[in-house]
């Protein structure tokens, strides 16, 4: 049922955006109005969900490691699985950031014959997982071509590696199969697997149907109705100009993508994607694991009032001596 009423949810907002780019006067709002808004409101939150966690207290050391701890010389250090200096934290956080490594040790927990607790491999989440981002991030870096009226030669160069597959006209891009393919075993096994579906929310479902629905109406636009690309590129060039113009060739099914685009924006900072800022700032990531050779000391400790044994002895000295305590004085 959740995953029904996300679905729908995501069908009404492409229904909505098709039905109003439809309506000639409605093209500005949907090709100007809208993205602007959702531009706006994705940058002032993303800036407001940073600051509150960059002025959340982290009074002691709390990084989470999978290795031992820099301490005796005759004992070895594990470097990057638990860092004890800022090139350590850079190491381990690149590796956790473009590879998932943390995801990667992950593992399967099942009861066997005997009611016996065995652990297993389960590396295909982490390859999904590994082959979403990455995709997602190639799409990203390509559609900046319509926005630099001189295409930089790195766009150009991860366009041919992304295209050197090349089946027909238009090319044929890796990363739109790639992407499909990934949200789609991402969906699967959210379902598929009874524990995960026990607690996955509409939270879950919903922004896997959204960015399933840009990348399906991106794809329906490349390779089957074949919109206008040059006038693709005057309505982007005109949103980063601030002098917007909706020219008249546009296809309605770019409005639908353009619209779950910035469904997808203003979603971003109220949800959990919002971790692809928040990994780089959670202390369990971002700190040094040097509690053994640097004393952390709570920079908000204020002094309070502390009720010392002695002062406790000399309360219930009597009491303690009648039910037989020691004490220290008599």
């Amino acid at each position: 049922m959740k995953a029904l009423v996300s679905l729908i949810a995501v069908l009404l907002l492409a229904l909505i955006a098709y039905a109003g780019a439809s309506v000639p006067g409605m093209r500005l709002l949907f090709g100007v109005v809208i993205p602007y808004a959702a531009f706006i409101i994705f940058v002032v939150g993303m800036v407001v969900r940073i600051l509150k966690w960059a002025s959340s207290p982290v009074p002691f050391r709390i990084p989470t490691t999978t290795g031992q701890q820099k301490s005796l010389p005759w004992i070895k250090h594990s470097i990057i699985e638990s860092p004890s200096n800022g090139l350590g934290v850079i190491a381990r956080m690149a590796l956790e950031v473009l590879f998932f490594r943390s995801l990667f040790r992950n593992l399967k927990t099942q009861v066997g014959d005997g009611k016996q607790v065995t652990y297993g491999e389960a590396k295909w989440l982490w390859a999904a997982g590994l082959a979403f981002h990455w995709s997602f991030l190639f799409i990203l870096v390509r559609h900046m071509r319509f926005f630099i009226e001189q295409v930089p030669a790195a766009i150009i160069m991860i366009e041919g590696l992304d295209s050197f597959l090349q089946i027909g006209a238009p090319l044929f891009y890796m990363t739109d199969a790639v992407i499909l393919a990934s949200v789609t075993y991402l969906f699967i096994r959210r379902i598929g697997i009874p524990q995960v579906k026990y607690i996955s929310l509409i939270a879950d479902y919903f922004p896997l149907f959204l960015i399933l629905g840009i990348a399906v109406s991106g794809v329906w636009m490349r390779y089957f109705t074949k919109t206008d690309i040059v006038s693709v590129k005057i309505l982007a060039m005109g949103l980063i100009s601030f002098n917007p113009s909706v020219p008249e060739t546009i296809g309605v099914m770019f409005f639908v993508h353009l619209f779950l685009l910035s469904v997808l924006f203003v979603y971003f900072p109220l949800s959990k994607l919002v971790h692809m800022a928040g990994v780089f700032m959670s202390p369990t990531r971002n700190l040094a694991n040097n509690s053994r050779m640097k004393r952390h000391v709570n920079p908000w400790n204020y002094p309070v009032h502390v009720h010392t044994y002695e002062q406790y002895e000399n309360d219930f000295r009597e009491k303690m001596k009648g039910a037989g305590l020691p004490v220290e004085k008599e």
